[in-house]
């Protein structure tokens, strides 16, 4: 059976009772005096530095007595000479309550400069390094490689809220989503090229050596728990980038479907505000258009024209036998003639033809899969065709057909829209972030032919590649 540490019982009771808020400042006065070297206050002391941390009320002494009784119960403070000071306890209280309040305040975050830390640790690593510096370096690595983790974490959750959050004003919610799918975008185009530079290197240092050495320079004699902390570690790192599939990929799995799904929701928020989505909303607009004619003829109009009253159109039906009717007698005094219900909807009479046969529903299904199935196909020899294996100029493509030459200047176009780095190249990717194109200007004049036609126009060097 797994075991877990136990917690103990009384370790957050603080936190649960009426004068809650009261324990918790005074519990963070200890604290913040703690992190500052001072290991004993007094009930003076604290009392003066409870504004310090927060407390604005007026505090009787009585009270804080019996707040710092309360907290010596539960064992978080001992006592001597009504000198008072954290025990082992209070320090994972305030410990706790910290890591609490810093979650639940803040956001989560993919950054690419983390990774950057990441990859220049391991690079300095990889190189000549004395002890104290490997020793230094590694903890420098360890700590980008945690922020790493909690920001993704934090990242993924927020990114999962918001997915599922259809409650905020649409333009607030419309904003927040598109400039998420930006954010993802970026991310995804900076991870790939960043992940391969970062295993190289992972897989290029000898672990071992590295925390023997690392050992020495924290002037660490023999301590196992230490060498087995930094073992942990280390094979975490290997989890993200080296394993097989790593770590980093999921990730790029889920910021890909958080992406196409964000799109998703986008294009319906766009749809539902072309199109009201319901009969009360159909009936409000409708009555704009009416508070907006400035003629009785123009609202007589308009309703004819949102309701269907036009004129008559069952005055050619006659009763089935006509003779019997004087042809210049009255309408009011002669029968009714039936009419068709179907009239008003189709303009015709009602017709009743022969039931129509039914659909083989597996021939409809097999050929719906063949057909997507076709469709899969020519995606990928697509960008099997437009997929270089470096920088090459435009006018060399040859022999493509319409739909790969129809996704190449789509790929081109996205790339002319970005702004250049220094270099002068442009970079841009697919929706899906499957396909990435570098592109730089090149001198001359570039002429493609498909089944359709030709197109000419000025030459460019591009280097397309998958992601």
């Amino acid at each position: 059976m797994t075991t877990f540490p136990p917690v103990p019982a009384d370790l957050f009771r603080f936190t649960t009772t009426d004068q809650a808020e009261l324990h918790t400042a005074v519990l963070r006065v200890f604290g913040v005096a703690n992190e500052r070297l001072q290991t004993v206050l007094t009930a003076d002391d604290v009392q003066q530095r409870l504004r310090t941390v927060g407390w604005s009320e007026q505090l009787a002494d009585d009270d804080l007595q019996a707040s710092l009784a309360a907290l010596r119960g539960w064992g978080l403070l001992d006592a001597a000479q009504h000198r008072y000071g954290l025990t082992k306890l209070g320090e994972a209280a305030y410990a706790g309550v910290q890591h609490a309040t810093h979650t639940l305040a803040a956001n989560g975050a993919l950054q690419t400069a983390v990774l950057d830390a990441i990859a220049a640790r391991l690079d300095a690593l990889a190189g000549p390094l004395n002890d104290h510096d490997a020793f230094t370096t590694l903890s420098e690595l360890e700590g980008h490689l945690e922020a790493f983790k909690a920001n993704t974490t934090r990242f993924n959750a927020d990114l999962q809220r918001i997915l599922r959050d259809d409650q905020a004003d649409l333009d607030t919610f419309q904003d927040v989503k598109r400039t998420t799918v930006t954010y993802l975008r970026d991310f995804i185009a900076d991870l790939d090229a960043r992940k391969h530079g970062i295993r190289e290197a992972v897989v290029s240092i000898d672990a071992a050596e590295l925390h023997e050495r690392a050992r020495r320079g924290a002037g660490l004699v023999q301590d196992e728990q230490w060498a087995q902390q930094r073992k942990a570690r280390w094979t975490e790192l290997r989890s993200w980038f080296c394993d097989n599939p790593p770590r980093v990929e999921e990730l790029q799995d889920v910021s890909r479907k958080a992406i196409v799904q964000l799109l998703r929701v986008l294009d319906r928020i766009s749809e539902q505000r072309k199109k009201p989505t319901n009969t009360a909303a159909d009936f409000k607009a409708l009555a704009q258009w009416f508070a907006r004619t400035e003629t009785e003829d123009e609202a007589h109009e308009l309703f004819n024209a949102a309701f269907g009253l036009y004129s008559a159109r069952h005055a050619h039906l006659a009763h089935a036998d006509g003779e019997l009717l004087p042809s210049a007698e009255a309408w009011e005094n002669t029968p009714p003639v039936p009419v068709s219900p179907q009239l008003r909807a189709t303009g015709k009479q009602e017709h009743i033809g022969a039931t129509g046969k039914v659909r083989n529903v597996d021939e409809v299904r097999r050929n719906r899969r063949e057909q997507a199935q076709k469709e899969r196909e020519e995606l990928e020899y697509a960008w099997s065709q437009i997929q270089t294996d470096g920088a090459i100029r435009i006018s060399t493509l040859t022999n493509l057909d319409h739909d790969t030459f129809h996704r190449l200047i789509d790929l081109v176009g996205r790339a002319l829209g970005s702004d250049p780095d220094s270099t002068g190249t442009r970079s841009a990717g697919t929706s899906d972030g499957r396909m990435q194109i570098n592109l730089r200007n090149a001198r001359g004049w570039a002429t493609m032919t498909t089944q359709k036609g030709t197109l000419s126009g000025p030459d460019y060097v591009i280097d397309v590649q998958s992601r």
